[in-house]
This record gives structure tokens, sequence and C-alpha cells, in this order.
């Protein structure tokens, strides 16, 4: 086994996997090894020279009391004070004795079952440099190619070196693909299955999935100058996201939807033609709410806890409700108030048409009013 360490650094090179990695499984397959020739039990450390290219293994034996009850269960890993001192009358309780254990003694037994260990160790470096690579990744948009479709309609994507899947439940209703098409989602989780291995678990219904394509589409949203503060969605139908800005130049709205709503288009094109209202954030719930049920006109709102009773006039009632309350539904998510509506009597007065606009310029042209100011 005296070329063991360079046929570490091949393995390394060809794994795509560190150095200090691959000899962490190394160690791990020493100690393994020596616990299997021997028993389970004992306690060895491995020691490694890169420089020298050369390794050693070593058993070592714990000092206890006469009266230790380890001596009987575990007496290869213990050794009494009164035997120890035998040999050195130094030695105290808890002190450490070593002995060199050499695996060449065990012949082929020994290098198969390091080979065994050896491939099983790099291949968990592996997974778990792949888990923390994807992991950091969480909550972000992945690009992959659709490989299969099976019949519960789980969709099975290629990305990197994992694959993805994309259940029924995560996929906006409608939505169809099949093999070779390239698709974005959101990464959820990095999950281990039994049968499926290392995956990633996609989503396209998540309002985090509407978030991230916003922040691709909008520089403002990407530089943090614009912020995403809450988002709602009914997958597929319509969506409600609130922006806001500290920038006094900047119009998170406008930023938003782009020239000729070019930017909000590409999103909801992504979507499956979701509907998406932008609304400006309001610290103050009564205004936030009041938008986030646009376009309804409330009349006055009451909060009391996270319970907001919203009145409002007939005519505006259906608006405010939405197509199977859709509205009335997103604007509670993206608020996260609980919104109740009250009607009360009239009608919301429609905005002044021009004949109004004239009136009022011709009322402002008088100035008789102002003839007392003069005298």
């Amino acid at each position: 086994m005296e070329k063991i360490l360079d046929i570490i650094e091949a393995i390394a090179h060809e794994k795509n996997i560190s150095k200090e990695k691959t000899i962490e499984a190394f160690t791990e397959a020493l100690i393994n090894t020596a616990k299997k020739l021997t028993n389970a039990q004992n306690t060895f450390e491995v020691n490694i020279d890169m420089d020298t290219k050369s390794y050693n293994v070593t058993k070592v034996i714990t000092v206890v009391a006469d009266d230790d009850e380890r001596l009987e269960a575990q007496k290869e890993s213990f050794i009494s004070l009164s035997e120890a001192r035998e040999y050195d009358e130094e030695i105290e309780l808890g002190d450490e004795l070593r002995s060199e254990f050499v695996l060449e003694d065990y012949g082929r037994t020994a290098a198969a079952n390091l080979f065994r260990e050896l491939e099983y160790h790099v291949q968990r470096k592996i997974e778990q440099d792949l888990f923390e690579k994807y992991k950091a990744l969480i909550g972000t948009v992945m690009i992959g190619t659709v490989n299969r479709i099976d019949d519960k309609g789980n969709t099975y994507v290629e990305i990197g070196e994992l694959k993805g899947v994309l259940s029924q439940r995560n996929r906006i209703k409608g939505e169809k693909f099949k093999r070779g098409d390239t698709i974005k989602a959101l990464l959820r989780y990095v999950s281990i299955d039994p049968d499926l291995g290392m995956f990633l678990e996609l989503t396209r219904t998540a309002p985090k999935f509407l978030e991230a394509l916003m922040a691709r589409e909008v520089p403002e949203i990407a530089d943090e100058l614009v912020e995403i503060v809450s988002s709602a969605r009914i997958p597929g139908e319509r969506a409600k996201i609130a922006l806001k800005t500290d920038e006094h130049n900047i119009d998170p709205i406008g930023a938003a939807v782009g020239v000729k709503g070019v930017r909000i288009n590409a999103v909801s094109h992504e979507l499956s033609g979701e509907n998406i209202d932008c609304i400006e954030y309001s610290p103050i719930p009564e205004i936030f709410i009041t938008r986030a049920l646009s376009p309804a006109i409330t009349q006055n709102i009451k909060i009391e806890d996270k319970k907001a009773t919203v009145s409002i006039t007939g005519d505006q009632k259906a608006k405010a409700i939405g197509k199977s309350g859709i509205n009335i539904r997103l604007a509670s998510m993206l608020t996260g108030y609980t919104i109740e509506l009250n009607e009360v009597a009239g009608v919301t007065q429609a905005p002044a048409d021009s004949s109004s606009e004239h009136h009022e310029q011709e009322k402002t042209t008088d100035i008789s009013a102002l003839a007392d100011l003069f005298k």
C-alpha cells in the first residue's frame, strides 16, 4: 500500500473534490478498516504526511481505574492503572498508551476492506459538497432541461450534477412540458430519497419564484434600490407584489413595470400569463390595505389586531372581492391582515370628467371674492 497516497491525489483530481476532503475520506476509511479487522469498539488515530507520502495508524488504549466497568466491556480499548504501571510507574489515570497498527499484516483482507471503505467515504464527501453547493442556492431560480415526466405528473429536470423534481402540485395549473423543454423553477429544498438519491425539489407556484423572476428582470430590484416587501399569488391567475424604495429619484412601480410594461410582461409570460399587480408599500396599514384592494375604492378602514374591517359602497364591493374572491384573498395574503368587508350606503363618486374640470376652471377664474382684500 505504499502508493496509496498517490492514488488519493488521483482520486481528488478525478472526482473534482479538494485534496483535504479526500484525505479526510482516507482517514475515515483507515479507521473503519482497522475496527473491522479488530474490534468496532477500539480507538484508532491516523497520521498522514503528504510531504513524505507516508501514513501510520496507531491504536489508542486509555488508562482507567482498576474497578472501572469498561475494563470488562471494552478490554481492548482500556487498561487498568495497576497493569499500566507495570510498564511505567509514572502513568496516571486518563493517560493514553499508543501502539502501531500495521494494516499490511492483515494481507489482502485489509486491502479489500480499505478500498471499499475509501470508495464509500469519497462518495459521501462528493455528496456532501454537492449538498452544500445547492443548499446555498435555495431560493434562487434554476434553469434545466426536462428529462422525463412520470405517470403522476412529476417532471424530472436535469440541473448540473443533480436531477430536479417538479411535482404536479408545484407546477402552475395548465402547464404542460415535454422532454427536451428548458424550464425555470425556484429551488425549494435539497432532499435525499432512498430511491432517487439526492435531488432538488423545485417549484413554480411559490411567491418567492415571482420575486426571484422580478429580480432577474428589474435591475433596481437586483441592486436592492427597490425592495420587494411582500408578494402573494394565485398561481397562473393573478398576483400582487408590494414594493418600496428609499431612493427619491426612483419610482418603484415604474421600475418594476418597465417601459410599456416590458419588464412585468416578461415575468407574466414566464408565469403562463399570470396577471401581476404592482403596489407601492406603505408602513401605515390602512393605506397599505387600501392599495392592496385596488381597483376597489374604500371608504373607511378599522383595524383591530390583525383584522381589518373595510367599509365599502355596494358598487365597489364586487371589485374588492374580485372573481372567485381572488382580489380580497390576495390582498389579505399580501398585507397579512384578515380583511372583512362592511357594505355601507351610497355610491363612490367616479373621477371628474372633462366637463367638471371646465366648470372648476370657470369657478377659479372668478376673483370677486378677493375684492375686499384690496379696499
